[in-house]
């Protein structure tokens, strides 16, 4: 029956509004046996593709990635392959002479390195032309906000959210490791934990149907139409191709973005998970000063949240451009999942933000149910 419940509130909140062609939901909720999970799908993949999705169809994460590679760059701090405090040059030197290589890697992943929000990297693309990976690496490390100049406090930069930190950080974790990112997140995340959760390519080599299931998403003309199995971010696309950048590039079910949040609660709360320690998940979801980002995550704010108005004021998760979503909240011991191609067929649709704060609100109610039966 939850599954029908879930089905229902993907069509009412999401198909029947005109939000997205698809959506799949999926929740979790600790109970004194275990977390238990369900998870419900609506909807057509998209106009082109009028096939029905179903609890396994595959999304693409958008930046939902970051908590992920976060969580992979935790572990490498365990290893000591990273420290919280490496600089990035000292990583990557060729950036050495950039305002962002003395900037200390926790600060790129709390979004407090001064690195601007966004550059459009893969502009060259658009008019056919190629577009080097270790140019945008540059690139995004020559972007120094004007307001941070000099040596940034211990806490870092006033907060702005950045997929060019992510970036950075992404490829310094890469070279830091000796393997292409989605390697990296693979054994040190995804498989540790079982997850559905891969690159395009990971999912290409392993599932024969991927492109007959994922869910499409914009369709944009100088990438040849609708977009079926490759990352929509076009940085991440220019950047990694068919594996993942630090920012974009993970696709994954419902229930396997939701094992990722309860893998994680359980993680906060000194569970024996032999993934990350509490201090280690504590780092990645402690509050920090000016504002609700964190290492990973984005805090609940006080008004007008994403997260409605039933996930408690410690709650953390992340939104994804095309449509996605992951909350947890410790306190409840719950999780919830939006997973949409909202971009479908374009990005222009921002009717998802109306959706999120009530649907978040139907999918904390249903875990809450989901723990007692």
């Amino acid at each position: 029956m939850r599954v029908v419940t879930l089905e229902n509130l993907a069509r009412a909140f999401i198909v029947d509004r005109g939000v997205a062609p698809a959506a799949v939901l999926a929740i979790g909720a600790r109970a004194a046996t275990g977390w238990r999970f369900a998870a419900g799908a609506h909807g057509v993949r998209s106009r082109e593709r009028p096939a029905k999705v179903h609890e396994g169809t595959p999304f693409d994460l958008a930046s939902v990635t970051k908590p992920l590679v976060a969580a992979t760059i935790a572990r490498l701090v365990r290893a000591g392959v990273l420290d919280w405090k490496t600089p990035l040059a000292a990583v990557l030197p060729e950036l050495s002479a950039t305002p962002t290589g003395p900037v200390r890697l926790e600060l790129l992943i709390a979004h407090r390195a001064g690195v601007d929000a966004h550059r459009a990297l893969y502009a060259p693309l658009v008019s056919g032309h190629a577009v080097e990976p270790a140019a945008m690496l540059l690139a995004a490390a020559e972007s120094r906000r004007a307001d941070c100049a000099g040596e940034p406090p211990e806490e870092g930069f006033a907060p702005l959210y950045s997929d060019l930190g992510y970036l950075l950080a992404g490829a310094a974790a890469s070279r830091a490791a000796g393997l292409r990112l989605a390697e990296l997140v693979a054994r040190e995340t995804s498989s540790v934990l079982g997850l559905d959760l891969a690159s395009a390519a990971s999912y290409a080599a392993t599932r024969p149907d991927f492109l007959d299931e994922v869910a499409p998403t914009e369709v944009v003309a100088w990438r040849g139409g609708e977009i079926v199995g490759a990352v929509h971010d076009e940085n991440a696309w220019a950047y990694a191709g068919h594996g993942i950048a630090g920012h974009a590039g993970l696709f994954g079910t419902a229930e396997g973005v939701a094992r990722f949040g309860a893998a994680f609660l359980d993680a906060l709360s000194g569970a024996d998970t032999g993934w990350l320690t509490p201090v280690e998940a504590h780092v990645l979801s402690r509050p920090r000063p000016l504002g609700t980002l964190r290492a990973g995550f984005d805090g609940k704010a006080a008004e007008g949240s994403a997260a409605g108005t039933l996930f408690g004021p410690k709650s953390f998760g992340h939104l994804g451009f095309t449509g996605t979503s992951i909350w947890c909240d410790p306190e409840a011991a719950v999780v919830a999942v939006i997973l949409t191609n909202r971009v479908n067929p374009t990005r222009d649709n921002i009717e998802i933000r109306k959706a999120r704060p009530p649907l978040h609100d139907a999918l904390f109610a249903e875990a809450c149910r989901l723990r007692e039966e």
